[in-house]
């Protein structure tokens, strides 16, 4: 992917995630951009969003409604030669951190074999 297409995807992850904060109550939710992947000709964008402390799928069905709106804001504040269509999908992986991080701990407290004594 070129350096150009990298910073594309970043500016339109940072500006995204501004829009789904700002205009959108999400009721004890949080909800973030994880990343953005835009094709090559600027065609359509992929947008993976993060969604914790409920259930994702209402949120994402929310933003793939609005991809619309939230297009038509975005490209006000990013100039593009043509306008990604955007279609959010859940990106799971902070989940799946905290999800580590909880196993992590559950296998600290289990008991642990006694350590050999040096012959």
């Amino acid at each position: 992917m070129s350096r150009r297409l990298d910073r594309v995807n970043e500016l339109l992850r940072r500006e995204i995630g501004t829009v789904i904060q700002k205009d959108y109550e999400w009721h004890g939710k949080l909800v973030t951009v994880a990343e953005v992947e835009v094709t090559q000709d600027l065609k359509e964008g992929k947008v993976w969003t993060s969604v914790l402390g409920g259930e994702a799928g209402p949120v994402i069905d929310k933003l793939n409604r609005d991809h619309g709106s939230i297009q038509s804001k975005v490209m006000k504040r990013v100039v593009l030669k043509s306008t990604p269509v955007l279609r959010f999908v859940h990106d799971a992986s902070a989940i799946r951190g905290v999800d580590i991080v909880n196993l992590l701990d559950e296998v600290e407290k289990l008991p642990k074999a006694p350590e050999a004594e040096p012959e």
